[in-house]
């Protein structure tokens, strides 16, 4: 899609870059997204995709707003308490950019809708904090061979992996975490805690990476990062393919 000028000046800093150029921002415009939770990863992510111009963007969460919320989820505000997340968070990235065309989703996405939801898309981001949801969401992904960017964070601890079933050499999520080794009470910020900042750093990450893949800038990240808030340290481990995965391997 050819843009016009407002467009040429909105994202003027993007084109400059010689990784993006016309022709990545022309990508971005025309590209459609689905992040599932507009929580505090999910915050961020919505904020800066609509800024830098994705085309279409799908928000999903059954949520509302909690004051609690309010320390770390950066999409939301005092006037969006007992408010839908993900209608809170489609109002502020239409603040940022009123250009964007931004649906929501305020039911639980499970079974077909989940597949729906996804095949419907160029790229999933993975913003929930339940492994029932990331194995959900993964599955999905991997059977519509869409590319998902997974991010996590808990206490000072943050993660981020990105899974692209594009790539042969590519695991899943189930790789990284098998389905029987899941754990949902222990990854949730509500019964752990999280330091207030750690959910942007990672959730800009979730981002930068989205940005990267639509855009065709750069090199999308590969394996699992792990940021330890504490000490300020990132740790990057390469993560094969498990051949016994019961979600990605050869049938």
């Amino acid at each position: 899609m050819a843009m016009d000028d407002g467009q040429l000046l909105r994202y003027s800093r993007q084109i400059m870059l010689e990784s993006i150029d016309i022709d990545g921002q022309e990508r971005l415009l025309s590209s459609r997204v689905l992040v599932v939770g507009a929580g505090g990863l999910g915050s961020p992510v919505a904020l800066y995709l609509a800024a830098a111009g994705v085309g279409h963007l799908t928000l999903a969460d059954a949520d509302s707003v909690e004051l609690s919320n309010l320390q770390r989820q950066i999409a939301h505000g005092m006037t969006d308490l007992e408010r839908n997340k993900a209608e809170s968070a489609r109002e502020s990235a239409l603040a940022l950019n009123p250009g964007r065309n931004i649906s929501v989703v305020t039911q639980h996405l499970v079974g077909a809708a989940m597949d729906d939801a996804v095949a419907a898309v160029d790229l999933v981001l993975d913003c929930t904090d339940r492994f029932s949801s990331r194995y959900a969401i993964n599955a999905a992904s991997r059977k519509a061979g869409k590319p998902l960017v997974s991010g996590a964070a808990i206490r000072f601890s943050g993660q981020l992996a990105v899974f692209d079933p594009r790539d042969p050499e590519s695991p899943c999520y189930a790789c990284l975490y098998p389905p029987e080794e899941g754990d949902d009470e222990a990854l949730r910020c509500a019964e752990n805690g999280v330091v207030a900042p750690l959910v942007g750093l990672i959730g800009c990450f979730q981002a930068l990476e989205a940005v990267k893949l639509l855009s065709g800038a750069g090199t999308p990240h590969r394996g699992l990062s792990t940021f330890d808030g504490m000490s300020g340290q990132w740790r990057h481990f390469q993560v094969p393919r498990d051949p016994a995965c019961p979600v990605c391997a050869p049938r």
